[in-house]
């Protein structure tokens, strides 16, 4: 099967193969991606994500099917002959500034919450149709990133459910679409597009021999946690770890109390009715960020990262989730200004610096899942940590270290992994629930343990941060 993995940095299409004690996936290709700025705003190139998809698909040779997942929350706008109205705009564009505010005025965050179990992103898809006005007038479907190009594949219209669930215009509990609160806030309710379930197929893809295309866990962060090696019965946090670090629970029905709320939590859909109660912390975006503002070659950051590793722990640490952080730009200068605005002395150097981006991070990975076990009264003896972080050794360790619990690093292709296994099951594989899938993934994949180590005082740190 081909896995096509569409992340906001990069995108890349996946060779698997599953059967029996077989799990592998082999990168076939891989391509750029990143918000195109053109005139005032910030643009994907979905065009050239489509082209490059059909491209590492060809390349993939025979193949039983295809699945296609990314980032959550961004779409395209099609017209009623199902004509792409133009191209979809990066979340991290600033049109949605001043929409949350305007949105509030006629539903509450409490109600959004309770409809949707949304965290309140700035970005959210509801956010960014509000701020589209007029333009809705012309629109007849709104389609999440994976279902454009499902669209594209195959002419079908759809919705994957655990990507509609990032919306906050998808009912948790009734798992629909939350119609009446799309034509409360402006949205007309014509563009929601019916739902799927993960593991159905598609159709077949019109360009590509009729290639069965199948709705997998479309939003990344459900393949990846699909493919988290957790044992039955162990109780597990999880870290999607790459742009973002998507850090919390898996539970079996969302978790919605005004403490849940408040602390900004978030309640996904998952593969198999499950919920991905979590929520996002800047992931290793800032660490990127920093290095394109270095101009430095990602041949480059091994070895800062173990420059990093021989400076002193917790020397300077920020709220690597604070708004400052969001937008591309000067990294190196905003992590000096938030450390001078906290009474810290900034960080001497780029092995300084990365250590500072790691230790926040990892101290946002530990109070993310601390305060997701109080929520939903669980305990967590593990963090597996998933996706592209888990190759970042520093991180793993300092992350085992905050969190005080042991961590398990890897796989770091999670995303493909789950989006495969998803695939094999609806096309007669032997894989009838997500022990069995895990089951897989432990058997064939390569996983790190990092023993947590109480020599840095991490409690003094979170002071300096939330004082």
């Amino acid at each position: 099967m081909a896995a096509v993995d569409l992340g906001a940095s990069s995108g890349r299409v996946m060779a698997g193969t599953v059967g029996s004690g077989t799990l592998t996936v082999e990168e076939v290709r891989r391509f750029p991606n990143g918000g195109v700025r053109a005139g005032p705003a910030l643009y994907w190139d979905i065009l050239g994500l489509y082209r490059e998809t059909l491209a590492g698909i060809r390349e993939a040779g025979p193949l039983d099917g295809v699945g296609v997942d990314s980032w959550a929350v961004d779409y395209g706008l099609l017209d009623e002959r199902g004509a792409l109205l133009g191209n979809p705009v990066c979340y991290r564009d600033p049109r949605t500034d001043g929409v949350p505010a305007k949105v509030a005025a006629t539903v509450s965050a409490r109600e959004l919450y309770d409809v949707t179990g949304l965290q309140q992103l700035p970005f959210n898809t509801l956010y960014q149709l509000v701020s589209e006005g007029d333009r809705l007038d012309a629109a007849a479907t709104m389609l999440l990133i994976p279902d454009l190009l499902n669209y594209w594949l195959t002419g079908s219209i759809g919705a994957e459910r655990t990507n509609a669930s990032t919306t906050q215009l998808y009912d948790v509990r009734e798992q629909a679409w939350a119609a009446s609160l799309a034509s409360r806030v402006g949205i007309p309710p014509r563009l929601l597009p019916p739902l799927r379930d993960p593991g159905t197929v598609v159709g077949p893809a019109r360009e590509l021999s009729g290639l069965p295309v199948v709705a997998v866990g479309s939003h990344d962060t459900a393949s990846a946690v699909v493919a988290v090696p957790a044992s039955p019965g162990t109780n597990f946090a999880y870290i999607s770890s790459g742009t973002w670090s998507l850090a919390g629970l898996e539970l079996p029905a969302p978790e919605l109390g005004d403490a849940a709320l408040a602390a900004n939590f978030t309640n996904e859909g998952g593969v198999d009715g499950t919920i991905r109660f979590l929520r996002n912390v800047m992931g290793l975006w800032v660490l990127s960020e920093t290095l394109r503002a270095w101009s430095c070659p990602d041949a480059e950051l091994p070895g800062l990262l173990a420059a990093a590793a021989e400076t002193p722990a917790l020397a300077a640490v920020v709220d690597i989730d604070a708004p400052v952080f969001l937008p591309p730009g000067d990294m190196p200068s905003r992590l000096e200004a938030a450390c001078r605005a906290t009474g810290q002395r900034p960080p001497e150097g780029r092995a300084a610096v990365v250590r500072c981006i790691v230790d926040s991070l990892a101290l946002a990975h530990r109070r993310t899942i601390r305060e997701a076990a109080v929520l939903a009264g669980r305990r967590v003896d593990v963090v597996h940590i998933v996706g592209g972080g888990a190759r970042n050794a520093l991180l793993c360790q300092s992350t085992a270290d905050a969190c005080g619990v042991p961590v398990l690093a890897g796989p770091v292709e999670a995303a493909a992994l789950g989006n495969v296994l998803v695939q094999a099951r609806a096309l007669g594989e032997d894989l009838p629930d997500l022990a069995t899938m895990r089951a897989l993934v432990r058997e064939t994949q390569t996983v790190h343990h990092y023993e947590p180590s109480g020599a840095a005082d991490w409690d003094a740190a979170e002071a300096r941060v939330t004082s």
